[in-house]
């Protein structure tokens, strides 16, 4: 697979990703550890060198890290972890539609930050981390701060790398001036446009990588979509205003179409989703999700696919804005 540089400091991995978070939280029950770990392992024999996991998809148990620990214990040097810090994992048992601005869900103090980093590192049974995100700003610390505490842990050997996840141009700036952002993770995809204005100009101009999350739409960007009401209230596309009745029908169509598209080049409109966003610049990772072995290859060989100007033209005339409803509550929605 062609491999990708991420930021300025030496960070390289495959043109695709790996997230696991659907293998433990927000996409109906847990995946079956085992088959989870075999997935895992096949994305690593196919070229894929970044994995992607956080505190917040064990909620608190670390589930999710140990899982993946045990996947890669035999090639952890050879791969890129990146986890997460920042949220209060308490929460999250709240429908998250019900939340109100009074409902703090995040906690970047420093000391939660240093207790997160030796967990994650416990949990994924590894003496560093790569890449150590800040999940999501905490308007309550501020953002020096929180540079300055993961840049003690590199320091100090835990940490190689600094990440910021959904955070807006004068953050990833501010961030930046204490210490070296890597990497920035935010959702992008077809579906989901919003880091194109300002965002994506901002760490380019700083030299920072950019990962998508949700590069397919939550699986909208797939073959297997149905409404709202077929899933489990376990499942985030439940509740999602992407899958809800007007929002689902228009996505319907433009998926439909962007299906055609695909069908007519020899490929699925999972390739094309992500052959797009690889098409946005070198400087872009992907981390598509999955627990099925199979469509594990369907994502990785879209790094194989070309797509000329006519193409992402065409897709440009199809989804022009994105799609149709906003993709978090409002009190999850980032602040730029």
């Amino acid at each position: 697979m062609e491999r990708r540089k991420l930021g300025q400091e030496g960070l390289e991995v495959g043109a695709v990703g790996f997230g696991t978070m659907g293998m433990t939280l927000a996409y109906g029950p847990a995946a079956d550890e085992e088959r989870g770990i075999d997935t895992i392992r096949r994305a690593y024999e196919l070229g894929v060198t970044m994995f992607d996991t956080a505190e917040l998809y064990g909620m608190g148990t670390g589930s999710n890290e140990k899982l993946l620990g045990r996947a890669v214990a035999g090639f952890r040097d050879e791969v890129v972890i990146a986890t997460k810090f920042g949220f209060d994992a308490t929460k999250f048992g709240m429908d998250l539609t019900k939340l109100g601005p009074a409902d703090k869900l995040v906690d970047s103090r420093p000391e939660r930050i240093r207790e997160v980093a030796e967990n994650s590192l416990r949990y994924l049974g590894t003496d560093y981390i790569d890449v150590f995100y800040q999940h999501r700003p905490d308007p309550d610390v501020p953002i020096e701060e929180v540079a300055g505490t993961v840049g003690e842990l590199i320091d100090a050997g835990k940490v190689r790398y600094f990440g910021l996840s959904e955070a807006g141009p004068e953050t990833i700036r501010r961030a930046h001036a204490v210490q070296p952002v890597s990497v920035l993770q935010t959702e992008y995809s077809i579906f989901e446009r919003a880091v194109e204005d300002a965002v994506l100009p901002a760490v380019r101009e700083l030299g920072i990588g950019f990962v998508p999350y949700s590069p397919l739409g939550r699986g909208f960007l797939t073959s297997d979509v149905k409404p709202a009401s077929e899933y489990s209230k376990d499942d985030m596309r439940s509740w999602d205003e992407r899958w809800q009745p007007g929002n689902y029908e228009a996505n319907i169509r433009a998926t439909g179409r962007l299906r055609e598209m695909a069908e007519s080049k020899g490929i699925t409109v999972t390739q094309l989703a992500l052959a797009w966003l690889l098409a946005q610049g070198d400087d872009i990772v992907p981390i598509p999700g999955t627990r099925s072995p199979e469509r594990l290859a369907e994502n990785v060989a879209a790094a194989d696919v070309t797509l000329d100007p006519a193409d992402l033209e065409r897709i440009q005339e199809i989804l022009p804005h994105g799609a149709a409803g906003a993709r978090y509550p409002a009190a999850m929605m980032p602040e730029w």
